[in-house]
């Protein structure tokens, strides 16, 4: 097939690979996809929301390179996702983060030469830091002239990204996508999938998939979550409830056993939010109809977590000796 080069890296957002997953779920009688989001430029799902709230921005001149400051609030993907947008277009960018933003990502948004600004100290009412980023954002954006804040947390344009995603989906499944499988923090993945499939017509089951201690889906707050990418301590402003069919609620322990199931079975390495919904899939695969079609979305790549979740030493200081907390499952022979 012939293909074209395309115009610059920003244009090779999107268009990532729907993979199937035959080796996950030993004996499901169904199929398992998954949405590899790690392949888009800037390693997450993220970059098309980044596209979404800030590029369009820029190419209408609203946001004006010699002028603007881009102001957000991220615990990774989303921040190497603007950093490189901004990057490009040499637009000055700072990002507020927090202590469990991964170091690889830290590293990464210097190298785009983004500003780093770290909450180092959690909201002592929850023990989570996304409080107190949001206020360390309003903060700046006050204080800077010409600062733009896309806020991921209230923008309606972190939703609209997603309609893509989902249609992407559907038009590499001929539509027959029954259950979608999606980690939640902002919302705006779950949306955007669930308000395209609406749309569209597609009888589909949206899973949201949150962390036990999220605020998102009427758990209680308090729970200290190691892993970031999913999950919230605050809701979110554009947050709606009705985007989720049916909600599952994963501790970091699932995130890992996850993971490790993920590699260990398929050879995709993935971050801790994929791990999640792998671990959700696995909880709800008793009542799944025959012959489902079961879609997860994988958020971001695993190398950003090789020295967390991927590090025998660090799990087994949290969570135990790995030995026994995964090991592969038999393949179910064929009656």
């Amino acid at each position: 097939m012939e293909r074209t080069a395309a115009g610059s890296i920003l244009d090779t957002v999107g268009g990532t690979p729907l993979v199937e997953l035959p080796r996950l779920l030993p004996g499901f009688d169904g199929r398992v996809f998954a949405k590899i989001e790690g392949f888009n430029p800037g390693g997450s799902i993220k970059d098309r929301t980044a596209a979404s709230m800030v590029l369009d921005r820029i190419r209408s001149g609203e946001i004006d390179p010699a002028r603007s400051v881009v102001v957000e609030s991220s615990s990774g993907n989303l921040a190497v996702g603007i950093a490189q947008l901004c990057r490009y277009h040499g637009v000055r960018f700072i990002c507020v983060v927090d202590a469990k933003t991964p170091r690889q990502n830290l590293a990464i948004l210097r190298a785009f030469g983004a500003e780093i600004e770290e909450v180092t100290e959690p909201d002592p009412r929850t023990g989570e830091y996304l409080g107190r980023r949001l206020e360390r954002v309003r903060q700046l954006v006050a204080t800077i002239p010409h600062a733009f804040w896309p806020n991921q947390y209230g923008n309606p344009l972190n939703p609209a990204a997603h309609r893509r995603t989902m249609r992407e989906i559907a038009e590499a499944l001929d539509g027959k996508v029954d259950y979608l499988f999606c980690a939640t923090s902002t919302t705006g993945t779950l949306q955007g999938c669930a308000q395209y499939a609406r749309a569209h017509g597609l009888m589909t089951t949206m899973v949201a998939v949150d962390a036990v201690g999220s605020v998102l889906f009427g758990e209680a707050g308090g729970v200290r979550r190691l892993i970031p990418g999913h999950g919230a301590s605050v809701r979110p402003d554009l947050f709606d409830a009705s985007a989720a069919d049916r909600v599952v609620h994963v501790t970091d322990l699932d995130c890992v056993v996850g993971c490790r199931r993920l590699v260990g079975e398929e050879a995709v390495l993935a971050g801790g939010s994929s791990g999640a919904v792998v671990s959700a899939l696995h909880q709800l695969r008793g009542e799944i109809p025959a012959g489902s079609h079961c879609v997860l979305i994988f958020p971001d790549r695993g190398d950003r977590y090789l020295d967390t979740i991927y590090d025998d030493v660090w799990v087994g200081e949290r969570f135990g000796e790995v030995s026994q907390l995964w090991k592969p499952e038999a393949p179910v022979a064929a009656p």
